[in-house]
């Protein structure tokens, strides 16, 4: 990210610094994020630091983001988005659908844990939280038999040959904005926004401004099993999204694709027919 702005910016380039914050959501290891208060326990920290001037913008895993932003900070854009499939790891099945019965598989998401009760609902899931290192470790421990982590993140950490196996977006749909990196910034600090526009992606933008119309309209937090994918081909927008229950019992999905401008509305749209498929108090959380 600084490489990406002091080349964008030639011998123009300022000089960063680079404040590191720890979050809320990096101290919670002993529970699921759900029942701590959702997404914002990642952002929090950084958009005070935003507001009181201390940082003049902030950098995000973009599923991190919560689906409205404080009062006073915008997202400035994205960087290019890595790979968004999820990994599958484990030494005792190079899929879910082979792992022995009962087995224990580790995550923190409530998504995944869904999709894979979806597949497979006599597996038994446990909270599995920490960063990749640890995640991996307790894994090689024995703690659990398997895992799911985002490609993304195994990729920018060099530790992509940890995966056994890349599941297919469309059977285990991504979360809304995995593999992107999402910039905050203070809503009215024009110059910081032209500083970043040489760095940020648009074709992420058009897909992450998609998703994030569908969880909007989803309301979706960390408490909602949701997954929403959004990509750009032959110049057309795609989408597919799903919803589902904690438990994995039901679900509902739905393709659509549409022009790359009508990007907003196209995930609205997504949202409004996914809500009049499923029955009333589903996303309830």
């Amino acid at each position: 990210m600084k490489r990406k702005l002091a080349t964008a910016q030639g011998a123009s380039a300022p000089e960063l610094e680079i404040v590191p914050i720890r979050t809320t959501g990096d101290t919670i290891q002993d529970r699921a994020l759900a029942a701590a208060g959702g997404k914002g326990l990642f952002t929090k920290e950084l958009d005070d630091a935003l507001l009181r001037g201390d940082i003049d913008f902030a950098v995000h895993s973009a599923k991190d983001l919560p689906t409205f932003l404080p009062h006073g900070i915008s997202i400035a854009g994205y960087l290019a988005r890595e790979d968004v499939r999820d990994a599958w790891i484990s030494a005792k099945a190079d899929d879910p659908r082979g792992l022995p019965p009962g087995s224990i598989v580790g995550t923190a998401s409530l998504r995944r844990s869904a999709m894979l009760l979806r597949l497979r609902p006599d597996l038994a899931i446990t909270l599995l939280r920490g960063n990749v290192e640890t995640r991996l470790a307790k894994l090689a421990r024995g703690e659990v038999d398997a895992t799911i982590l985002a490609l993304a993140g195994l990729k920018r950490l060099g530790l992509a040959d940890k995966a056994t196996r890349l599941l297919d977006p469309a059977d285990f749909v991504p979360a809304v904005g995995q593999g992107a990196i999402g910039i905050t910034m203070r809503s009215d600090d024009a110059p910081v926004a032209a500083a970043l526009q040489p760095i940020l992606d648009q074709a992420t933008d058009v897909a992450l401004a998609c998703e994030r119309a569908l969880l909007q309209v989803l309301d979706g937090s960390c408490r909602t099993p949701i997954g929403g994918h959004a990509w750009l081909d032959n110049d057309m927008l795609h989408l597919r999204a799903i919803i589902l229950r904690p438990d994995g019992s039901q679900f509902f999905e739905i393709e659509m694709e549409g022009s790359p401008s009508d990007a907003i509305s196209l995930g609205e749209k997504a949202a409004r027919s996914l809500l009049k498929q499923a029955p009333p108090g589903f996303l309830a959380g």
